[in-house]
């Protein structure tokens, strides 16, 4: 999904470091947690939200392995909500390992449940139309947001 994605590239060689998570947008009332394709749906659901008032923060993991645990805590203990975005399926997904995280080392930090938007727990569509269907959309992820009262 993001081969075709166009945007700005830093001017001569740089580096990403690994294992470092960036904040994409900063808030104050939940942190929307993803990687990959699902940083653009996230930074458009968190405009969604801030015209209703509620402010996202948008954390992008950038690697799974090595975790950013420390970003991840640290967004969670501003915000005190997590919703956790990703493309697989819900079910097996990398989104459950994050949530356990949380739950294990900052249950404390939390006003409100984990929330998790992933694909459907059943094998992607061939069919474009289909597809289109079955991948994470920012409404479904302000969607989720919302249920947190």
């Amino acid at each position: 999904m993001l081969y075709a994605t166009k945007g700005e590239v830093p001017e001569g060689e740089y580096t990403i470091p690994i294992g470092k998570a960036d904040v994409k947008r900063e808030g104050s009332d939940v942190t929307l947690v993803c990687w990959s394709a699902m940083v653009r749906q996230c930074l458009a659901a968190a405009e969604t939200l801030a015209k209703e008032g509620i402010s996202a923060e948008v954390l992008d993991l950038r690697t799974l392995i090595p975790l950013d645990k420390s970003a991840l805590l640290e967004s969670v203990a501003k915000t005190h909500k997590l919703v956790i975005v990703h493309e697989a399926s819900l079910t097996g997904g990398f989104g459950g390992e994050i949530a356990a995280i949380v739950a294990d080392e900052g249950f404390d930090l939390l006003d409100a449940p984990i929330k998790r938007v992933a694909g459907p727990d059943t094998p992607v569509p061939f069919s474009p139309v289909l597809e289109a269907e079955w991948i994470v959309k920012a409404d479904k992820i302000a969607a989720a947001v919302r249920t947190l009262g």
